[in-house]
C-alpha cells in the first residue's frame, strides 16, 4: 500500500532528533522520576504487611464504613496468601508515583485553563489527543527516550492519566456558583484569595473526582507498562498471557481488581463529603472565613 502522507516517518525523525541532541536532558529527567518512584516504593515497603493493611482498613472504616473495612482486610489477606503482596506494593508505588506527578502537573494546568479561555482552547484538543490515543502507543517513544524499566512506564502513565485531573479541575472551578464568587469579591478578596478561599474549596468534589479517575487510569496503564519492564502485577499478567497460564492470570488479575476497588472507593469518598457551604450556607461560610482572616 502506497503512502501519500507518511506521518510515521516524521514522528520517527523527531524522536531521533531528540535522542541525538537532548539525550542528557532525558537521562536527567529519567533519574529524577526513577528516584521519586523508588522513594515512594521504599516508603511503602518499609512497614510490615499487616501495618500497611491496617492503614488501608482504617481509611476504609473512617471514610466508608465497617463493611468496606472488612472487605479491604479480606482482600489484602487474600493477596498475601496467594503470594502477590510484594508485586501489589510495587504496583501501588508505581500508581502513586504516576498519580502524584499527574496531579502536580494537571491541577495547576486545570486552574490556569479555568482562568484563561485561551489556555483552555489550546489544552482542549491536546487533552482529547492524550485520552483517545491507544495506551500502547505511548510506550514506544517513552521506551526509546528513556530506555526500558519503570521510568518509561511512569512517563507513559502520566501522559495517559493526566487529562481527567486537568478537565475536572477546570470544570469544577468554572461551575462554582457565581454568587459565591461575587460575595468573595464584595468582601475584598484579591485573585489569590478568591482562588484558594472560595473557588478551590467549592470545586473540591469535582477535583477529587478527577483525582479518582487519574488513579484508576494510572493503575490500568501501570499494568500495561509491564511490557517495557515497569514491574509489579503487570509482569505476572503478562507472563500468564505468554505462558497461557490461566491460574496465574486469574490470581494476578484478581489482585489488580481488588486493589482497584479499594483505591476507587477510598478516593471516591473524599469527593462526596458534604461541604461547609452545604451545612451553613454559602454566604455565612464566606463571611466567616474572611472575618477570621482579617483578625
Amino acid at each position: 500500500m502506497d503512502k501519500q502522507l507518511d506521518l510515521g516517518s516524521w514522528v520517527d525523525s523527531v524522536v531521533q532528533h531528540l535522542l541525538e541532541n537532548y539525550s542528557g536532558a532525558f537521562d536527567s529527567l529519567g533519574g529524577i522520576v526513577s528516584g521519586f518512584s523508588e522513594g515512594i516504593e521504599s516508603l511503602l515497603m518499609l512497614p510490615p504487611a499487616w501495618l500497611l493493611i491496617a492503614i488501608f482498613v482504617g481509611l476504609g472504616l473512617w471514610r466508608i464504613g465497617a463493611r468496606f473495612a472488612a472487605f479491604t482486610a479480606v482482600s489484602f489477606v487474600l493477596i498475601v496468601l496467594t503470594g502477590f503482596w510484594e508485586q501489589t506494593v510495587v504496583t501501588l508505588g508505581l500508581t502513586f508515583s504516576a498519580t502524584l506527578i499527574s496531579l502536580l502537573l494537571g491541577i495547576p494546568l486545570g486552574i490556569w485553563s479555568a482562568r484563561s479561555e485561551r489556555v483552555a482552547m489550546i489544552t482542549r484538543p491536546v487533552l482529547d489527543f492524550m485520552q483517545t490515543m491507544p495506551a500502547f502507543v505511548y510506550l514506544i517513544p517513552a521506551a526509546m527516550l528513556f530506555g526500558l524499566g519503570r521510568v518509561p512506564g511512569i512517563i507513559a502513565t502520566v501522559i495517559f492519566a493526566m487529562p481527567p485531573a486537568v478537565r475536572l479541575t477546570n470544570l469544577g472551578i468554572r461551575q462554582v456558583n457565581k454568587e459565591i464568587v461575587e460575595a468573595g469579591q464584595s468582601f475584598g478578596c484579591n485573585g489569590r484569595q478568591l482562588l484558594f478561599k472560595v473557588q478551590l474549596p467549592n470545586a473540591m468534589p469535582s477535583i477529587m473526582a478527577g483525582v479518582n479517575q487519574t488513579i484508576m487510569m494510572a493503575l490500568s496503564m501501570v499494568i500495561i507498562a509491564s511490557m517495557v519492564g515497569a514491574g509489579g502485577l503487570g509482569n505476572d499478567v503478562l507472563a500468564s498471557i505468554q505462558r497461557l497460564d490461566i491460574g496465574l492470570g486469574f490470581e494476578s488479575g484478581m489482585a489488580v481488581v481488588l486493589l482497584a476497588i479499594i483505591l476507587d472507593r477510598i478516593t471516591e469518598s473524599f469527593g462526596t463529603a458534604k461541604r461547609a457551604t452545604e451545612k451553613a450556607g454559602w454566604y455565612a461560610w464566606v463571611s466567616t472565613k474572611l472575618r477570621l482572616q482579617r483578625q
